[in-house]
């Protein structure tokens, strides 16, 4: 507590009842009878299936595609730096909306690379791949920025030894930043995952929702909202878990000594 105003508690308070309270309104919602029920129809088990196998691979691509982004953004200078930090991090603040619309027009069936792909027999558009690179899209930044900001805080100067004692830049890579930034690293996964997780409006405009191919959670969840409320409010119970499960077990920020 020491450091601490007394009136940023009463304010943290009231933002934690901002979020706090819709759970626990969607939580005195929920027909406990009816629960198991309403969460374990075919439509629902494959739905929760396939968003957390998308969300997993969607997360591995955050992780191989992220590192090196957050890397050379940290470590290296370069004219135009700023705007491809910007680019980056844009669908971040892009309604997901738009990022689907966006990448229909990169890999659609008309798109700017969809013709090439179809020529060569491979539909992106509406399929399981358009699930998962559509959170990809959207959850990338987040990876980006956790990794980002673990190596600016960390500094070069270990790197900087590292490389003075002879050590080559593939091996400084593996054997220095790697475990430098791996709390970053979990962090962002974690956080990606999240993202993927609850992922909606790029996944319905890109993927579209095919029942077992495409129809995540949260597509479901929207779906039931329509024509049977009790599910739709049983179902975001079991993605609301989920996510604070995944959250609360990976997530472990260190204690201050």
């Amino acid at each position: 507590m020491l450091g601490v105003p007394r009136w940023t508690l009463v304010v943290a308070a009231l933002g934690a009842l901002l979020i706090v309270l819709p759970l626990v309104g969607m939580l005195l919602t929920v027909d406990w009878l009816q629960l198991p029920a309403l969460i374990s129809s075919p439509s629902a088990v494959a739905a929760l299936a396939l968003s957390l196998r998308t969300a997993a691979a969607s997360t591995a691509l955050c992780v191989l595609l992220g590192v090196p982004m957050a890397l050379v953004l940290a470590r290296t200078r370069f004219p135009g730096q700023r705007l491809v930090r910007a680019l980056v991090l844009l669908p971040l603040v892009l309604p997901p909306v738009v990022g689907g619309l966006a990448l229909l027009a990169t890999f659609g069936r008309r798109g700017l690379l969809g013709e090439t792909f179809e020529v060569l027999g491979v539909q992106i558009a509406f399929s399981t791949t358009a699930v998962i690179l559509a959170q990809t899209f959207v959850a990338l930044p987040f990876l980006v920025l956790s990794v980002e900001a673990t190596l600016r805080a960390s500094g070069a100067r270990y790197e900087a030894v590292a490389a003075t004692l002879g050590a080559a830049p593939g091996t400084v890579f593996r054997r220095v930043t790697v475990p430098l930034v791996l709390p970053g690293l979990l962090s962002g996964a974690v956080l990606a995952f999240a993202r993927a997780l609850g992922e909606f409006g790029a996944t319905l405009t890109f993927a579209g929702s095919l029942e077992g191919v495409t129809r995540t959670l949260p597509l479901e969840i929207y779906l039931q909202r329509e024509s049977d409320p009790d599910a739709a409010i049983a179902l975001a119970l079991v993605l609301v878990v989920v996510a604070i499960v995944v959250m609360v077990g990976t997530h472990r920020p260190e204690r201050a000594r």
